[in-house]
């Protein structure tokens, strides 16, 4: 049986991520996916008819074309290609023009009328070194690179988004903050909601909002390629259910949930570990539809469609009191619906005047409410005659997006509750949060920080943690 330095299990972004930072060292590494196809959330698939080309679970990409980590592998070489519309975001009213969030902070402040100089103040200071503060955004605990930017975003942080929210006296800038914070999967009245709000405005005006041409698929075979290239190798279809299913190694990462860490590592690691990591919170699920459409999707505000990502519900007390009833279990009938347009960007997604669909609503972990009608009434609370179009449609809930990815617990495709309680202890408190009570044993995944998304710094830093330690493990051994 082979001997690796490292094996990695789960070829998601993070995994992806470690397996090449290990191999940039030149540690010899194996990746075990038990799919037949590699990426993790970066999938894509002909979910409805032929020639329809959609994204499995990421879709638009704000972290990815930031990613700290990404940006300084050559990805473009192995076919990655970022498109980008006029606008990161549209938010649709009822009875007005939509908010656009653009890269340009100047036209963005435009659309906000009497709270634009509001919102200038509010985000100009995190725009004097935009990728510094990416950077410092998705590390976890330490030294940031300029203290004083981030100790300026902690304190607006703190806040909630409905906190935050109060220094605008319009619904526009109110509901354009709600529907970037509303990304949390938690209530907007909850401590910290602010800052992941703030994080996404800020990133829009550093790059617009791209998705990956071809689909999220390309984005994890360019990051195979480079793996590849780098010397390390990939195994496809390999289920690891327990310690006995891997190979020899001197360390072990996983980008998996803490409780496939539990049930694959469990003979390695203390009892008192695994019951803090069965204390863990996986949070909200989603149910998601796939639409392939007739056409451009008919929004009241023709604007909308120049946006990768639509923003659908309404003003900030609409969004806000939907996401707090998911939190408490129940199913709104007016949800917040997250939308990606991708073959309006990206052609190939779809046959010549067709286009694809893609949202998802936040639910309760583990429901089962088939809410098809729900979310499709409330687009077309604001693209009349958006029904009509539909061709064909692909139901996923949360069962479906558990099944295609296991890290999905409940159908949480952000890898955890990233509340006040989880944000900086997770999976658990450890001074290095990647590391298990088992020198040989290490986490990658969105259940470390800095959390969900597609942006491989998880994976980065465990690679990093796990490098100081190969140096002192002499040979490869089973785990067990």
């Amino acid at each position: 049986m082979s001997r690796y330095d490292a094996v990695v299990v789960g070829s998601g972004p993070n995994g992806l991520a470690a397996a090449i930072r290990l191999a940039q060292a030149g540690a010899s590494v194996h990746v075990l996916e038990a799919k037949d196809t590699l990426g993790g959330g970066m999938r894509t698939a002909e979910l409805t008819l032929p020639g329809f080309h959609h994204d499995v679970c990421s879709a638009a990409h704000p972290m990815g074309i930031l990613s700290p980590f990404f940006r300084t592998l050559p990805l473009d070489r192995h076919g990655l290609s970022w498109v980008q519309g006029d606008a990161s975001v549209a938010h649709p009213f009822e009875d007005g023009p939509a908010v656009l969030l653009s890269r340009s902070l100047e036209a963005t402040v435009a659309e906000l009328g009497a709270d634009g100089e509001r919102y200038h103040k509010l985000v100009r200071p995190f725009l004097s070194d935009p990728h510094a503060f990416v950077k410092d955004a998705l590390a976890p605990l330490r030294i940031p690179t300029h203290p004083l930017t981030m100790l300026r975003f902690g304190l607006l942080g703190l806040r909630s988004a409905v906190g935050l929210g109060k220094r605008f006296e319009g619904e526009r800038a109110k509901a354009l903050l709600a529907g970037c914070a509303a990304h949390s999967v938690l209530p907007l009245s909850k401590s910290f909601t602010g800052a992941l709000g703030l994080v996404f405005l800020i990133t829009a005006h550093i790059e617009t909002w791209p998705v990956v041409r071809g689909g999220s698929q390309a984005l994890a075979d360019a990051l195979v390629a480079h793996l590849r290239e780098l010397g390390g190798t990939l195994e496809t279809g390999r289920m690891v259910e327990r310690a006995e299913d891997l190979p020899d190694a001197k360390l072990y990462l996983f980008d998996t949930s803490p409780d496939q860490v539990a049930r694959i590592a469990g003979p390695a690691l203390p009892l008192g570990y695994l019951r803090r990591l069965g204390r863990y919170r996986y949070g909200p699920g989603v149910f998601k539809l796939d639409w392939a459409l007739d056409g451009p999707v008919p929004w009241r505000d023709p604007r909308c469609v120049t946006a990768s990502t639509v923003h659908v519900g309404g003003t900030m007390g609409e969004v806000a009191a939907a996401e707090a009833a998911m939190w408490r279990g129940e199913h709104p009938e007016r949800p917040f619906v997250l939308m990606v347009q991708q073959a309006d960007l990206d052609p190939s997604r779809a046959p010549e005047g067709k286009r694809t669909g893609y949202a998802y609503c936040h639910v309760p972990a583990g429901s089962e409410v088939d809410l098809t009608d729900v979310v499709e009434r409330q687009v077309e609370r604001f693209a009349p005659g958006f029904r009509d179009r539909i061709l064909a449609r692909h139901v996923s809930h949360t069962r479906d997006m558990h099944a295609h990815n296991p890290n999905y617990v409940g159908g949480a495709v952000t890898g955890g509750v990233a509340d006040a309680f989880q944000l900086f202890t997770r999976p658990v408190a450890r001074w290095n949060p990647y590391s298990t009570p088992n020198p040989r044993v290490f986490m990658c995944s969105a259940a470390t920080p800095p959390g969900g998304g597609v942006h491989g710094m998880c994976g980065f830093y465990a690679a990093e943690g796990a490098l100081r330690r190969l140096a002192r493990v002499s040979q490869a051994a089973p785990l067990r």
